[in-house]
């Protein structure tokens, strides 16, 4: 009795063939014949062309391309193939919209052959489908296209041999072919189908064309995505064949018959280096197999998920919007987004409001952060958020709520390789942000100096709404140029911003003192309205004995001379007003409160300080907040009936003379003593470079002493570093012409010579072509006489290190300081070198030279204190506990930083450093020359202004200045009652001895900030001070300071009237004797320099300044025009800030 099979599993058993191992060799070898077949043809074609070519060209032989019609029909055929080239690669490499339809076409068409394998994998490996199976026919037109596809790469392929290794190649090469032998044997085979994951690799470029994905992160996570889908579907294909087929040389009798799933599952625990054991390979080629990929795997696993994983939560985390809560305040910081610059930026924002932070922090970077910038976000989580994305860019803008923050703080790299393009593109963010929304306030930190002139240009900026700029160049280089005038006080005036976080434990006496002197910090706080009517000695004298405050500066407005500024040490004919601003040195907030709660009635007998806090009197109205934090500025029109004290005594002066007289007087005043436009710094006609270059055997001939050394480290192509920062200062007009010390750079010629059309209109500046590195032309300038030598950080590209970055500074440093000066010759003149280091005979008799070191990166710090020779380090390499930083030998711009946080909490702060450091410039002045510039007014020069009666900041002695009248002057409280009062002149600090002259033979001394009132002296002790202009701080009849001239005006010479008649005798003598009746006191001369009229330095500094015989005769207030031909070679102040590379 016969069984028969029902009619569906007899047709499903005609539909699966078994394959046999003859079979599949054939699909398999048909395969690899073709790929080493052609390979080996092309390989020798390529070797029998090049050498039939090089066979041409050593025979000379060009064959039957000699004539012409066979040249022009190959010219033809080649022109042909490369235009046919040129239209296939165009169309291969997706550059039109129809080589981007063919290559989605073929990446679709890959994905769904692939698909087809998957569906053909369930059938078992060994047996073969016939083609009644309805994929099989899809499948062959598929891989029809793609030998069309392939024929086009072949044909725009350069390099043959290089094409056909390529993978997309081999890909091909493996899975075509036996398609066709399938239609040949009437049956299909798996195979190496499985090699079409590959095609996988092309899903980024596939998604770019169809503008799926745009940003850098989202390319990146599509990359890793399609190499691990691609590797873990091939290497689980080539399992499921080897594993399902067995061993060939065993015939396959060790296969097993295992599942697609079960292969990826496998797969999948290898690459995780799980290893479950539930499924394993028992095929020799599949256990080799994955041992080679075990090791692979253990890369791409350990790598690429988990950056896959990052960049997918990062794209979430970080490209979300921030949401606004209303009545939280919140700014926005962008720029310069680092670990380092983060860091610097929370520590001196969080430390203004300790405990109290109500503004949030919305740091916008254009990069991810990293692991460690991850870190500070979390630790401040509270008040810190990060999203990723560009100020240039709307809607970045848009996401961090731009128009809703309360300022927006743009971040410079200080330490970055070309700092004029780092400043453009902090102006183009600012741009973007004003252009966004206009009354967004901005605080920017700009590195050079001339880049300034582009942000006030904007429409939308505002000084009077906040906006505010931190020049790192025009305030680093005005700290070196105070630091040149007043030894110490670049120290004394950076200790003022310096944070100090660190418990340090002091080993000296002199250490303690110094870090008692870093607490104290510049604060602001409106006064009580009790003050409102005083002076200003009488309310600091009030302030500092009985509220233990020192009060410096004041908010000044007026309108004399159409802006407003702050004062420092005012005279007493200036009156303090009703809500006036002040300017303390203390160590909290805190304790200025005392000034604004300060009551005549209720704390009249109050003793303690501490005690002065808010009281209950009632007799007058009172302010109702004491916040020292104001954004807004007030209007330039307040106190506007508040007049200039200087002003008004000088033009009722004036007004007693006769014409006569006042012309007399302007020509004498108008030769001595020219100002710039402003009033603020000396100036003279443009001098051409050639006339102050120095020569190394000139130095007889000009007889430098107490004058200033900088040494400049830049080339023809160094970024210019902004010299006029540095001379502005050194120029200022509250020091008469005698003060004003002699210039002298030493650098490359090709570098100072971009740098001279900006200094050239300021006297007494010279150059000599050198390097600080040979001590050739160190003693060239007499540098053993110089009164301080600044050595500047190198403008030239950073190296690659950030320890390089001060390899010249500290070389000249070394250099210089191994110059050792004997006291018998001449010393600089000034209170530091009164006595030559040592009183002792039969102690050492030489000195160092006095020299400033700038140093880019902080760390460095610990080769210059090598270098000092100290036994009274600090422990630790940071640069302001330092014993260099201490003794004011060094300086590093590092903690400009913390002015961005400072600038934005209280501007007034940031303005008064800026009047102290760049000789009295702050933005009312700019935007006052900026307008007068405007209308074309003042293109000249003044030489009357009341700008320069301001004060000035000097060191005085004890012993050897007006200082030695003040009785008693046992502490520092005495001297500061005594000098106010009697003198004017408001003492800051102390600059004192070290140690003993036994243990200190070069007397080296350190800085002392704002001593307590109690603070005991020392007879050695020199006293920072506030001097007004017109106080003489050296005594007529005392025998140290006969080197010393007390004048009221500068005394005429020879060469000023030479012809005067003896008529005109009565009119000089009454000039004279008018101007002995000056209202003001005599004019000191702190730094002594006699300049005899026959002196050939001083010839050649009167060459470009001589007036022609009509002298425009300028009073008070005016200024005085010249001819245009001389105007045109002239920069004025204000063009400062107008200046390119």
């Amino acid at each position: 009795m016969f069984v028969t099979k029902p009619k569906d599993e007899l047709e499903e058993s005609m539909e699966k063939l078994s394959c046999t191992t003859e079979i599949q060799a054939v699909f398999i070898l048909s395969s690899i014949v073709i790929f080493f077949c052609g390979f080996l043809i092309l390989f020798i074609s390529r070797f029998i062309g090049r050498n039939f070519k090089k066979w041409k060209k050593s025979k000379g032989i060009f064959l039957e391309f000699n004539s012409g019609n066979m040249r022009r029909k190959h010219s033809r055929s080649l022109t042909f193939q490369s235009h046919f080239r040129d239209r296939i690669e165009m169309l291969l490499s997706a550059q039109t919209l129809v080589g981007q339809v063919l290559v989605i076409l073929v990446f679709v068409l890959s994905i769904g052959s692939l698909i087809i394998y998957f569906i053909n994998s369930t059938d078992p490996v060994r047996s073969c489908s016939s083609y009644k199976d309805r994929t099989i026919p899809i499948d062959l037109t598929f891989n029809a296209f793609f030998s069309f596809y392939f024929g086009l790469r072949f044909l725009a392929a350069d390099d043959k041999v290089k094409f056909w290794l390529e993978m997309n190649s081999i890909v091909d090469i493996f899975t075509i072919p036996p398609t066709f032998i399938s239609y040949y044997l009437k049956s299909n085979w798996l195979g190496l189908r499985f090699l079409r994951a590959l095609r996988l690799l092309e899903l980024p470029q596939i998604l770019q064309i169809l503008r799926a994905i745009s940003t850098s992160n989202s390319v990146k996570f599509c990359k890793l995505l399609s190499i691990v889908l691609s590797i873990w579907f091939t290497a689980a294909g080539f399992i499921h064949l080897v594993e399902n087929s067995g061993d060939p040389w065993l015939q396959g009798r060790n296969s097993q018959t295992i599942s697609f799933f079960e292969s990826i599952y496998l797969i999948m625990a290898t690459m995780s280096t799980v290893g479950f054991g539930d499924v394993v390979p028992k095929t020799y080629l599949g256990r080799i197999f994955i041992i080679v990929f075990t090791l692979g795997s253990l890369v791409l696993f350990a790598n690429y998920v988990p950056e896959m994983v990052e960049l997918l939560a990062n794209e979430r985390k970080y490209t979300s919007s921030y949401e606004v809560v209303k009545g939280k305040k919140f700014i926005v910081v962008c720029g310069n987004i680092t670990v380092d610059s983060v860091m610097a930026f929370l520590r001196n924002f969080l430390r203004h409001k300790a405990g109290e932070i109500n503004t949030e922090i919305v740091f916008l970077g254009e990069v991810s952060p990293s692991l460690e910038l991850e870190t500070i976000f979390k630790h401040h989580m509270a008040y810190t958020t990060f999203i990723s994305g560009s100020a240039l860019k709307w809607e970045d803008l848009r996401r961090v709520a731009v128009d809703s923050a309360e300022a927006c703080l743009i971040i410079a790299n200080p330490l970055c390789s070309d700092s004029h393009a780092e400043d453009s593109s902090n102006i183009m963010r600012v741009l973007s942000i004003k252009n966004y929304y206009p009354n967004t306030r901005i605080i920017i930190q700009i590195l050079q100096s001339h880049n300034k002139a582009f942000l006030p240009k904007i429409p939308s900026w505002n000084w009077n709404a906040g906006d505010n700029i931190i020049c790192f160049a025009e305030l680093k280089l005005g700290f070196i140029a105070q630091g040149c005038l007043v030894p110490g006080l670049c120290t004394f005036l950076t200790s003022l911003f310096v944070e100090q976080n660190k418990k340090i434990c002091p080993h000296e006496p002199w250490q303690q003192l110094f870090c008692n002197g870093l607490k104290n910090k510049i604060l602001t706080q409106r006064l009580s309205n009790d003050f409102a009517g005083m002076t200003f000695p009488d309310a600091c004298q009030l302030c500092f004995t009985k509220m233990h405050l020192m009060l410096i500066a004041i908010e000044y407005k007026s309108a004399c001379h159409g802006y407003c500024g702050l004062i420092l040490n005012p005279p007493a004919q200036v009156k303090l007003r009703k809500n006036t601003l002040g300017f303390f040195i203390a160590e909290s907030a805190k304790d200025v409160k005392r000034a604004f709660f300060y009551c005549a009635i209720c704390h009249s007998d109050v003793q303690t300080p501490e005690l002065i806090e808010k009281c209950d009197c009632k007799s007058k109205a009172r302010r109702a907040t004491g916040t020292t934090v104001v954004v807004m500025r007030d209007s330039q029109e307040e106190y506007c009936e508040l007049q200039d004290p200087y002003s008004e005594t000088r033009m009722s002066f004036y007004s007693g003379l006769s014409v006569t007289t006042k012309t007399f007087f302007c020509e004498m005043e108008e030769e001595s003593d020219r100002l710039d436009s402003s009033g603020m710094f000396h100036w003279c006609r443009a001098t051409p470079l050639n006339k102050m270059i120095l020569k190394r055997t000139d130095k007889a001939k000009y007889e430098f002493r107490d004058h200033i050394v900088a040494c400049i480290f830049g080339d023809a192509h160094s970024t210019l570093m902004g010299l006029r920062n540095f001379v502005m200062p050194l120029r200022a007009s509250n020091y008469t012409r005698q003060e004003l010390k002699d210039i002298v750079f030493i650098g490359s010629l090709d570098y100072l010579q971009r740098e001279w059309r900006f200094i050239r209109n300021f006297p007494q500046i010279y150059i000599l072509p050198g390097s600080a590195l040979y001590s050739g032309d160190l003693h060239a300038v007499n540098i053993e006489e110089c009164s301080m030598c600044a050595v500047f950080s190198s403008s030239c590209k950073s190296p690659s290190g950030p320890t390089l970055v001060d390899t010249e500074p500290i070389m000249a440093t070394l250099n210089i300081g191994y110059l050792r000066i004997s006291c018998s010759a001449r010393t600089p003149s000034g209170p530091q070198f009164a006595q030559c280091f040592s009183s002792n005979p039969r102690k050492s008799k030489y000195r160092r030279i006095p020299i400033l070191t700038e140093l880019k990166n902080p760390s460095n710090i610990h080769f210059i204190e090598q270098l000092s020779g100290m036994e009274w380090n600090f422990s630790g390499t940071n640069l302001h506990l330092s014993t260099s930083f201490a003794t004011g030998t060094v300086f590093s711009g590092s903690f400009l930083d913390s002015l961005l946080a400072t600038a934005f909490y209280n501007y007034h702060v940031v303005e008064l450093l800026q009047m102290l450091v760049t000789g009295g410039m702050n933005f009312q002045l700019e935007q006052h020359l900026d307008k007068e510039k405007l209308l074309g007014l003042n293109t000249s020069y003044s030489t009357i202004l009341p700008g320069k009666m301001r004060c000035k900041l000097g060191l005085l002695s004890l012993n050897q200045t007006v200082l030695s009248d003040i009785e008693p002057r046992k502490t520092f409280g005495q001297i500061f009652c005594g000098s106010l009062n009697n003198l004017g002149i408001l003492c800051l600090g102390l600059y004192r001895m070290i140690d003993e002259e036994e243990h200190n033979p070069e007397h080296k001394r350190f800085v002392i900030t704002r001593p307590e009132n109690e603070f005991s002296l020392l007879p050695s002790d020199l006293v920072f001070c506030a001097i007004p202009f017109s106080t003489s701080c050296y005594k007529k009849d005392s025998k140290a300071s006969a080197p010393y001239e007390i004048i009221n005006i500068m005394p005429l010479k020879k060469e000023t009237v030479p012809d005067v008649s003896p008529d005109q005798t009565p009119l000089v003598a009454q000039a004279r004797e008018s101007v002995s009746q000056l209202p003001h006191r005599p004019v000191p001369l702190l730094e002594p320099k006699p300049i005899p009229a026959t002196d050939s330095k001083q010839a050649i500094l009167t060459l470009g300044s001589k007036h022609s015989s009509h002298h425009h005769c300028t009073y008070p207030g005016e200024t005085v025009e010249e001819n245009g031909k001389e105007s045109m070679e002239e920069t004025t102040v204000e063009d400062a800030y107008a200046f390119h590379h």
